[in-house]
């Protein structure tokens, strides 16, 4: 009896261990870009950038559903190009922001479409309000880094669209002749963590 118990754990046990668990990378802050674009009067269509982020990706490669990810990027590290511009951002009329002032995005699901694209479902914190927001969401690579200090570090890569309306984020000032529709695109590398 004892033998067929022992057994039975040890199957259990390889079960369990057959499936793999996620695993932790984080988002080199080196290779992590937000960049946005919005119509301007109707002129031209302008752009801005977050890069420099922090963040981590929990990666299931079994059952990708399975994986997470979790964002945070500081308000004042946006950058458009024109000083003045940057500045009319960070002024009452848009973020009226404060050092410390966070931009969040936290997944809760994941619906896979097939082996190389997603769309990871979460909340997306911003200006004092929280929104549900879909990232269309596209995995590019996943591979040791070929070379340097981090060579043979396993590293994904992704790129992500989506469309936020400003408004919803209590940043709709001068709509609709600045357009609410801003689009989102985003590209990122995570490196296994430890």
């Amino acid at each position: 009896m004892l033998k067929y118990l022992l057994l039975t754990i040890g199957l259990l046990f390889s079960a369990v261990s057959a499936f793999a668990s996620p695993e932790k990378y984080k988002i080199d802050a080196s290779h992590a870009q937000v960049v946005f674009s919005y119509n301007h009067l109707g002129f031209s269509n302008t752009s801005g950038m977050f890069s420099g982020f922090e963040g981590e990706v929990m990666f299931d490669a079994d059952n990708p559903a399975h994986s997470s990810v979790i964002v945070a990027m500081p308000v004042m590290s946006m950058f458009t190009g024109w000083e003045a511009r940057d500045g009319h951002f960070m002024s009452d009329d848009f973020f009226g922001a404060k050092e410390g002032d966070m931009i969040t995005f936290s997944s809760t699901k994941i619906e896979v479409l097939d082996d190389k694209t997603a769309h990871i479902i979460g909340d997306l914190s911003m200006n004092g309000v929280t929104r549900p927001v879909v990232l269309t969401t596209k995995l590019n690579k996943s591979a040791p880094y070929p070379f340097g200090p981090k060579a043979g570090t396993s590293t994904l890569g992704f790129d992500a669209t989506t469309t936020l309306l400003r408004s919803d984020f209590n940043l709709g000032a001068f709509a609709p002749a600045v357009s609410d529709e801003v689009d989102v695109r985003i590209s990122i590398e995570a490196m296994k963590d430890g």
